[in-house]
């Protein structure tokens, strides 16, 4: 019980790495919470610091998510356990230790999260969510098109076990993405179509 409980906490640390901000810093010597969109996620660097290093960005989020969930499965697979590892993870890129409390936007950390735990349907999940940026140009719809079907694919899929945890950050993601969704009824959300044009 007690190694269960360290290595949430772990998982917590782990997942409040800010690696926007320490790619952005390192590699561009830009600050992206004073520029942009203000924030450290994958989408800001890749606007201040080129699709690269945005990319980078992704793919650090997303395995500081995936590894604490590998490992805690390694460690007791019990869904409890393994959910609340998860959670922990996404809780730190979000309200992270680093910067005050303060934080990503959950996506990347999250899907990282399900990529050990439900493998195709994440990848289904992650389809739409492309199809949805291809289609309308607005990475923030397409993050909540992600977390909006992650739930109903793992129920139609009958795995109930990751269920609360799929709901759990979708209320987290939809929270975080609350002014973003006021500007997508607004009209006056950043567009990846309207920039390329």
């Amino acid at each position: 019980m007690l190694v269960q409980a360290l290595w949430i906490a772990v998982a917590y640390v782990l997942g409040s790495v800010p690696w926007g901000l320490v790619i952005a810093k390192t590699f561009c010597g830009i600050d992206p919470r004073t520029d942009g969109s203000r924030s450290t996620g994958a989408t800001n660097v890749s606007r201040l610091c080129g699709f690269g290093w945005g990319v980078a960005t992704l793919l650090c989020d997303v395995l500081k998510g995936a590894l604490p969930v590998w490992a805690a499965l390694a460690i007791n697979p019990s869904p409890v356990f393994v959910s609340l590892t998860g959670l922990a993870c996404v809780l730190g890129h979000v309200f992270s230790c680093f910067m005050k409390f303060k934080g990503g936007k959950a996506v990347a950390t999250s899907i990282g999260v399900f990529l050990p735990l439900a493998f195709w349907q994440l990848l289904i999940a992650a389809a739409l969510c492309l199809l949805v940026i291809w289609r309308s140009g607005y990475v923030s719809l397409g993050s909540l098109t992600l977390v909006a079907a992650l739930p109903l694919l793992l129920l139609l899929s009958g795995i109930w076990s990751w269920l609360p945890l799929s709901l759990c950050l979708l209320a987290l993601v939809v929270w975080k993405h609350r002014e973003n969704i006021a500007r997508l009824r607004a009209g006056t959300e950043k567009s990846w179509l309207k920039s390329k044009s």
